[in-house]
């Protein structure tokens, strides 16, 4: 172990935990029992089928492989691959929060230079942060009149606060020497917004990002039990009305590599603009 290097380290540590938890996980699922005689009246009631019950790891895994094996099949509205369900996923989080981009990244910089600004929208903004973004939904509703629409202006809502909150505070952060150097050559201030201002905030601007795509992602789950038809959340609620709990932690797992994916894409992109003084 001495010859291994910091991350390589971590790695077999992980390895080590993901194996000993799935081992843990796995003998303490009680085997299910078989059925001894029944009574006429446990026959026709059910009473002979194995109860609901946790399932263990190997069950996961065999559905995984299952699923994996053909993520993009369509068997009609209810039985759809999981690689499809996720796709419908990705593609309204992505428009939301490309929506909540446009926008918030622009005011943000009106806000964090101008004081007047921040004064005059701040009160707009801690009123409405911190309502949850769900608690949009029954309005998107009856407004927009459409599931697919309303899902995409509830991860809008929930996307713009971090990408906002972090664009103003890091462009009302640059240093004012910076800025008095672009005075003194002359600079117009779109040009000083973009040769100066926008690179030495480009840092906290991306930590709000990867912050929005974290939340957008954890709300979309939500969105999409409530509105139904398609996408990763409703393949969960489908599958528990199914009483499919294998199924129903696969896909968990699924979210979770998905939103491991997503946070590490903008993991790169933080690491990319980040710079030293």
């Amino acid at each position: 172990m001495k010859m291994l290097t910091e991350n390589k380290k971590a790695a077999v540590l992980s390895i080590l935990i993901l194996v000993i938890g799935c081992l843990i996980w796995e003998v303490s699922i009680p085997a299910q029992k078989t059925a001894g005689e029944l009574t006429e009246y446990e026959l026709l009631t059910g009473g002979g089928q194995p109860k609901a019950g946790v399932p263990p790891p190997t069950d996961v895994l065999s559905k995984a492989w299952e699923q994996l094996s053909n993520p993009f099949y369509d068997a009609g509205p209810n039985d759809k691959g999981i690689g499809i369900q996720i796709g419908y996923s990705i593609y309204r989080v992505l428009t939301g929060y490309l929506l909540a981009a446009v926008i918030a990244i622009p005011l943000g910089f009106l806000i964090g230079m101008s004081s007047v600004a921040h004064k005059a929208l701040n009160p707009f903004i801690q009123v409405l942060r911190p309502i949850s973004p769900l608690a949009w939904m029954p309005l998107a509703l009856f407004i927009i009149q459409d599931s697919e629409a309303s899902a995409i202006f509830v991860i809008f809502i929930c996307s713009i606060w971090p990408m906002l909150i972090n664009t103003a505070f890091g462009v009302a952060g640059v240093r004012e020497d910076w800025v008095n150097v672009a005075r003194t050559h002359e600079l117009g201030p779109v040009k000083t917004a973009f040769t100066v201002i926008l690179p030495a905030a480009a840092p906290t601007i991306v930590t709000g990002m990867r912050i929005s795509i974290g939340i957008a992602w954890l709300v979309i789950v939500a969105a999409e039990m409530l509105v139904g038809g398609t996408g990763i959340g409703y393949y969960v609620w489908n599958e528990w009305n199914n009483l499919d709990l294998t199924s129903v932690i696969f896909s968990i797992l699924m979210i979770g590599v998905v939103g491991m994916l997503l946070d590490s894409i903008f993991g790169l992109l933080q690491r990319t603009v980040a710079y030293t003084e």
